[in-house]
């Protein structure tokens, strides 16, 4: 062992003591130096890290109002007043009513543009669109335009009446550019619920045909309960709560037909909670189908103060508690002057007695 390490340190070329036993000299080549190696450097990395923050919290849903009248006209011809008193006066009898629920859903039974040519029917109706910002800062949201009026102007001024609508902040729904479109529910996010509102047009025009088709602007047609309660389930799936606003019945009756009572089952069979009808131009009582509310007729709103029997009117008022339960009642409303509804007094005591169904 001494022997081999003395070879190895003379392999080196320092000197050494012989062995013992010797060995064959060894002749190699002197090992290169090596080069000390830097020294190493050490780099900490520093690790910043990041707390995220906590999931958002549902809200818990609360009280939600929801409100919709019957035939509102914006039609200085035909409601002769306004241009003397202005289109506040459609809204300043209501004390604030539309401003203080969650939802305000109305019929606008006119074209709410200046474009287009009068279809050739008895009576055609033009709203004036400088009124409609008077409308949305009365608190109205939601407007059905699928009616026998929505269209008295054309299909032009039809889609400008909804650019006009959308622009002051107010929802069309029932009529748009295409069926896709007509019949394709409002959503909202209130109270801590998604309400779906869907517009029907069970009133054909007295000429020609108005309903969108999957080419063609028009409405929905509410006459086709196959076509509707399609509509009404696919709002189901989008929202908690869902609003049918439909134009219906026949004029100046004052009970809903059979045929709009088998229609209003079938849509609350589909998902609908809450159904606000109108066009009979007179006040229907409310009505109700496994746990929901049917306003069969809301009758004329903004209108003209004529015939007496029509002015007898009411908005539809619906609440429903955190506990999904539905209270409605019929709040009084009677036309004093052409186009000027007024809040009755006492309407608190009423609806605050109305039992959850």
């Amino acid at each position: 062992m001494a022997c081999r390490l003395r070879t190895l340190v003379a392999a080196l070329g320092l000197a050494a003591a012989s062995c013992t036993a010797a060995a064959p000299a060894v002749e190699s080549e002197p090992l290169a130096v090596l080069e000390p190696l830097p020294p190493v450097t050490t780099t900490t990395t520093s690790t910043t890290t990041t707390t995220l923050p906590p999931a958002p919290i549902p809200t818990p849903p609360g009280t939600l109002v929801i409100q919709g009248t019957g035939d509102v006209n914006l039609d200085p011809t035909f409601v002769r007043t306004f241009p003397a008193t202005g289109y506040e006066d459609a809204w300043t009898g209501l004390a604030g009513l539309f401003r203080t629920d969650d939802l305000t859903i109305v019929n606008l039974e006119c074209s709410a543009s200046d474009l287009g040519r009068p279809w050739n029917k008895p009576w055609v109706f033009r709203c004036d669109p400088d009124a409609l910002p008077s409308m949305a800062a009365a608190g109205v949201e939601v407007a059905n335009l699928a009616n026998n009026h929505s269209i008295d102007y054309g299909f032009e001024a039809l889609l400008d009446a909804i650019d006009n609508l959308e622009a002051v902040g107010i929802t069309p729904v029932g009529a748009g550019a295409d069926a896709d479109a007509a019949y394709r529910p409002a959503r909202f996010e209130l109270a801590g619920r998604t309400v779906a509102v869907v517009g029907g047009g069970g009133v054909r025009p007295e000429t020609g045909s108005w309903i969108a088709r999957e080419d063609r602007p028009g409405m929905t047609d509410g006459d086709d309960t196959e076509a509707m309660v399609a509509a009404i389930e696919a709002a189901d799936e989008l929202a908690d709560l869902v609003v049918v606003t439909i134009h219906w019945g026949e004029e100046g009756t004052t009970r809903p037909r059979p045929f709009e009572i088998r229609q209003a089952e079938a849509f609350i069979d589909a998902g609908a909670d809450v159904i606000f009808g109108h066009h009979q131009h007179r006040l229907q009582p409310l009505g109700w189908y496994r746990g929901r509310p049917i306003f069969w007729g809301l009758g004329n709103f903004v209108w003209q103060a004529y015939p007496p029997a029509a002015t007898t009117t009411a908005v539809g008022r619906v609440v429903v508690d955190p506990d999904g339960r539905i209270h409605a009642c019929l709040v009084p409303v009677v036309i004093e002057r052409h186009g000027h509804p007024v809040l009755q007094p006492g309407w608190e005591r009423t609806c605050a007695a109305a039992p959850a169904r």
